[in-house]
């Protein structure tokens, strides 16, 4: 089995860890099991219970901001990858690697803002989209992980901005 260094960030850095499989060659796998993930999310929201009357109160309100800054990772992320925006995990082969704007802040900010919008989703719908979120926001780290395999192929500088921008998915938290 094929190995790869782990992220230079802390305790076990510098360890192997085991390659991730491609799941096709742009890795459409991954984005069957995304898509998956999100339905079941969905579908828990809509046909799970509601949250009780009094935590209804305080989550729903506290969804709007969650889904907003969702939003915006989303779409900032978006915006800067432009004409090479794909979604497949295998960056496009003319693509270049992009610092600024929610870049500069996280390393993947359209898996953050997917992750942030499920929460808002599970908060405002029932407590049944809880571990389907949990499940997903997993899923989004590993397939990450698997994305910055080949942009540490695809990109010399890559290591470089993994090591300034330490954070993941979500600004200021992972």
């Amino acid at each position: 089995m094929m190995t790869r260094q782990t992220e230079n960030l802390g305790p076990g850095a510098g360890a192997a860890t085991p390659h991730l499989p491609a799941l096709g060659r742009r890795g459409g796998g991954w984005v069957v099991a995304q898509m998956t993930l999100l339905g079941v999310a969905a579908v828990a929201g809509v046909a799970g219970p509601a949250w009780p009357a009094g935590g209804r109160r305080f989550l729903r309100p506290a969804a709007a901001p969650v889904a907003l800054a969702g939003l915006l990772l989303l779409a900032g992320g978006g915006a800067r990858l432009g004409r090479q925006l794909t979604v497949y995990p295998r960056p496009v082969a003319t693509g270049t690697l992009r610092r600024d704007g929610a870049y500069g802040l996280v390393r993947h900010p359209m898996y953050g803002g997917v992750s942030l919008l499920l929460l808002a989703w599970a908060l405002a719908s029932s407590p049944a989209a809880g571990p389907p979120w949990a499940m997903a926001t997993i899923f989004l780290d590993v397939k990450r992980r698997r994305e910055e395999e080949w942009l540490l192929e695809q990109h010399a500088d890559y290591a470089a901005y993994r090591r300034d921008v330490k954070r993941r998915l979500i600004p200021f938290v992972w």
